[in-house]
């Protein structure tokens, strides 16, 4: 009767083994296969026990029973412990391992030694072997290895259920069960003692939870999952190498890559042709700076995204590992949206250049407009603008005074709009033919004040701040003097701003060289004897040399233009 009951569970727990192989994954936990490997030879052990005619074939039976009793509890302990995401030091783990062969060694050589077994006989009783021992101390010893592992497991789980978030909580329970039957079944039959051991029962039980676990446990391992996932739809690569550079290994998109990888051995040295020198050049990048470790990878007018790794075996870094991610279509959309955005900006530009010189235009034609209610300066805002030019030129080149190239080109833009002060002045004294008196030369002055407040209200609401600053200084200041005699303010020195010490030499060399209701056009050379005299009385004694490498330049420019 023990014989057939034994057989069976003999039979099941290999069919629960036979079962596992078929579902097998390379991701299962270690543990969990021992497990299954342990159970059945503790099972055979039984049916050898149900079949025992003598003491000697009784012992040997008990041997092979407690290689699975000695061993299986370690092992479950750390399916346990590995499910619930519990690092244990190495040197602890050696010293569990070590108790489990102490205790598998002092039943083996029991019959030599009697630690486990002091004594033992076997009888058959109604056709059923019963097996008769006296305990020895080692027997004392394996029932405390065992009730220690079993209090750590039950730690360990309760421990993961209220601390650790990140473990499955059907996992745990899960675990409990097949440990909990175990244990049961272990209690009941030392405190029963029935003739029909129920331990191999609850192995086998255990047996079909497990394989339930190891089917769940799969869907919770992230990192193997999405690793799989992205390998099956094979737009990932794969390929390593240990720190000499030896090829290791590499998936089927890594070959089709990299296709002299077909013809690589494992454990071959790597860097034979271009491509595999150029990666090699990443990798040693890699090497001297681990954060350096991106790179884009080009085959077949196909794109991929490639990130280097430190290969690990276990805990221990062992080498290099690169991933190839298809990026082709996010690639070919980046492309598409740079092009899109090119075409976009350069459209904004034309726009914003169109709307510059439509301003620029409007500015201009205001200045013309207050030109012309003033009879004696006829295309003065004109020659002006252009003499700013010329001098700004020579000022920049000379790089005495130092000027950005927006400076420039926002003096430039401002000139136009130095008399605009002028729309605020009343017709009788603009217009006025001969030489004002002093009330109209002190109503004349108002312009420069006037100008500054006008072009603050037109230029508001523009972007170009510095511009606004520069337009609103010439317009101010460009009839203030070095010397402090000048208007509206009596500024001096470095307290006029640059722009309209500028504009002021401009202005004057205009009125000197021009033609006016009250005088005739100076001669160049009195013009420039008056400009150079006024130097550090009337104008910046720092813009003369500046001036002086810009006379031919103004002179060729009023001969041709001069009214």
């Amino acid at each position: 009767m023990l014989a057939t009951f034994y057989g069976s569970l003999f039979a099941v727990s290999l069919l629960c083994t036979v079962n596992y192989v078929f579902i097998w994954d390379k991701h299962f936990n270690t543990n969990l296969t021992m497990i299954f490997a342990f159970v059945p030879l503790s099972c055979l052990g039984y049916m050898m026990l149900g079949l025992s005619t003598t003491a000697e074939a009784g012992l040997t039976a008990m041997k092979i029973i407690y290689l699975g009793g000695c061993f299986l509890p370690f092992f479950i302990l750390y399916c346990i412990l590995d499910h619930c995401m519990i690092v244990v030091n190495r040197w602890v783990t050696l010293a569990l391992f070590l108790l489990c062969i102490i205790d598998f060694v002092s039943i083996l050589t029991t019959d030599r030694f009697g630690l486990f077994y002091k004594d033992y006989s076997l009888e058959v009783i109604s056709g059923d072997p019963v097996f008769y021992r006296t305990h020895g101390p080692m027997n004392t010893f394996f029932y405390v290895v065992t009730l220690l592992f079993i209090l750590l497991g039950l730690i360990a789980m309760v421990y993961s259920w209220v601390r650790k978030k990140q473990v499955p909580r059907t996992i745990v329970v899960l675990l409990s069960i097949p440990y909990l039957i175990c244990a049961l079944s272990w209690i009941l039959i030392k405190i029963l003692k029935p003739q029909l051991e129920i331990l191999p029962v609850g192995f086998v039980l255990a047996q079909i939870v497990y394989i339930i676990i190891a089917r769940r446990a799969l869907l919770y391992d992230v990192a193997e999952t999405v690793v799989d996932s992205m390998v099956q739809e094979e737009s990932v690569g794969f390929i390593s190498f240990d720190f000499k550079y030896r090829y290791l290994g590499s998936n089927s998109v890594a070959r089709k890559l990299i296709p002299s990888l077909e013809n690589l051995a494992v454990d071959g040295e790597f860097g034979r042709d271009e491509s595999e020198k150029t990666i090699i050049g990443y990798l040693e990048r890699f090497k001297n700076d681990p954060s350096d470790n991106a790179f884009v990878y080009v085959a077949d007018d196909k794109f991929f995204d490639a990130t280097i790794n430190f290969l690990y075996n276990s805990r221990s870094i062992c080498g290099f590992i690169i991933t190839f991610k298809d990026a082709t279509e996010s690639r070919k959309y980046m492309q598409l949206l740079d092009k899109y955005n090119e075409e976009l900006q350069s459209e904004v530009n034309d726009k914003t250049k169109h709307i510059v010189e439509m301003h620029d235009n409007l500015i201009m034609s205001l200045a013309m407009m207050v030109e012309s209610r003033d009879n004696s300066t006829g295309g003065h805002i004109r020659r002006t603008s252009e003499g700013v030019r010329i001098l700004v030129d020579e000022i920049k080149k000379e790089g005495t005074t130092v000027v950005s190239d927006e400076f420039c080109t926002n003096m430039i833009k401002a000139a136009p709009m130095h008399d605009l002060g002028k729309i605020a002045v009343d017709d009788s004294v603009l217009r006025k033919p001969g030489k004002f008196t002093d009330s109209e030369y002190e109503e004349m002055k108002k312009h420069s004040a006037e100008g500054a407040k006008v072009i603050h209200e037109i230029l508001l609401n523009t972007d170009n701040d510095l511009f606004k600053l520069i337009a609103e200084n010439v317009a101010h200041y460009h009839h203030e003097r070095w010397d402090g005699s000048g208007y509206p303010e009596g500024k001096k020195g470095a307290e006029i701003p640059l722009e309209a010490r500028i504009m002021a030499i401009a202005d004057v060399y205009d009125a000197l060289v021009s033609k006016r209701v009250y005088k005739e056009a100076f001669d160049f050379d009195k013009a420039d004897r008056i400009i150079i005299e006024g130097m550090g009385t009337q104008f910046d004694p720092g813009l003369k040399s500046a001036y002086e490498k810009a006379r031919e330049k103004l002179e060729d420019y009023y001969g041709r233009n001069r009214d």
